[in-house]
């Protein structure tokens, strides 16, 4: 919260310094202008030189105020265009106005002339151009410093997605080479070389397929829910050889989110983890259910499985990665939890926010 705090007192920081920097230098020829033209003196010619300063930034606030509040920098290109133009020729005019305001009060009051009010109030060759060249130049500036922030915090999360990415697929790997793994597979295996020679070869084919999909599925980032699905049942398939009818899978799911996509092997985590931690821990093994429905603007996925959470603080490295994988992926709108709903049962939950880009 702190290091948030001050990112954003120094972005303001750097706003205003920006603002004062940049009115000033282009005030300065408008001050030289009437200290040499007009003869204004010292004194007149810097209590000028103050309000040009000020006109610029009050203007130009005024847009930066609106823009932030209408969230205009998460616009596209083309809807931005559409509010921006008529909102440099409004800045533009505002900035004939007040000048001609100024104007009008400093030949009153301080040059002792008589001002015509209305030929003075509706002058506007050449400072109209003036108005419109300064806001296009501001109001683009701004733009692209946002663009440009946009793009280096999406640079950074997707850098940091990449990252995260390769971990869990190295985590995966390693979890699927493991000794322990690998001795209970292949024994399998070789206790149906003999009896059932079709099954060892299906056996040896899901095992290949599960390897390969922590090689190489892991990069596709995203894969659809019935691609994921797939890759669950051969994973099943192989584990039920080991624990046969201790292991149990039934499932809910919502055939109309089959195509959508997801964080790819985010279910197979789940239900890698509920076999290691519920089934595998229990002599009498259980049942692991798979739901997958819609909840509002959400993909529900809900993995349950019998067993405890001894410590959910230090829950297993590919959780935290999956949970890492679903804030930057998501922008924060996608969830993870895991609960104890009663003394037998624990629940592994992903919400995912619906995306229709994200569906073939």
């Amino acid at each position: 919260m702190s290091l948030h705090l001050n990112k954003n007192l120094s972005k303001i920081h750097l706003y205003w310094k920006c603002q004062l920097i940049g009115w000033s230098l282009v005030s300065i020829y408008w001050a030289y202008t009437v200290y040499t033209r007009d003869n204004y003196g010292f004194f007149y010619t810097l209590l000028n030189y103050v309000l040009d300063i000020a006109i610029g930034i009050l203007l130009t606030h005024m847009y930066r105020v609106y823009a932030l509040k209408a969230e205009w920098s998460k616009l596209p290109i083309k809807q931005l265009l559409i509010r921006v133009i008529p909102s440099i020729l409004f800045l533009a005019a505002l900035f004939v106005f007040i000048n001609n305001l100024k104007w009008i009060v400093f030949r009153t009051y301080f040059v002792i002339k008589n001002v015509d009010f209305l030929e003075s109030i509706m002058y506007w060759d050449p400072i109209l151009l003036t108005g419109l060249r300064l806001m296009s130049l501001w109001v683009l500036a701004y733009h692209l410093y946002h663009y440009y922030q946009k793009e280096v915090v999406t640079a950074k999360e997707n850098a940091q997605l990449s990252l995260i990415a390769k971990q869990v697929q190295l985590d995966n790997l390693s979890a699927q080479l493991n000794p322990h793994f690998l001795f209970n597979s292949l024994n399998s295996i070789k206790s149906l070389v003999i009896e059932n020679p079709d099954t060892a070869r299906r056996a040896i084919d899901l095992l290949s397929d599960l390897l390969r999909s922590s090689l190489y599925e892991k990069d596709k980032g995203l894969i659809t829910i019935k691609e994921e699905l797939s890759l669950v049942e051969d994973y099943i398939e192989l584990e039920k050889m080991r624990f046969e009818e201790r292991l149990q899978l039934e499932t809910q799911i919502d055939d109309n989110l089959v195509n959508y996509k997801i964080p790819t092997l985010s279910i197979q985590l789940l239900v890698e983890n509920a076999i290691k931690h519920g089934i595998d821990s229990s002599v009498k093994g259980g049942i692991i259910s798979l739901m997958i429905k819609k909840q509002k603007d959400f993909i529900e996925i809900i993995v349950k499985n019998p067993g405890t959470i001894y410590d959910k603080k230090n829950a297993g490295l590919g959780l935290k990665n999956l949970q890492k994988r679903l804030t930057i992926q998501y922008k924060n709108e996608a969830t993870f939890s895991l609960t104890q709903t009663n003394t037998e049962e624990v629940e592994a939950k992903i919400l995912i926010p619906i995306i229709v880009d994200e569906v073939i």
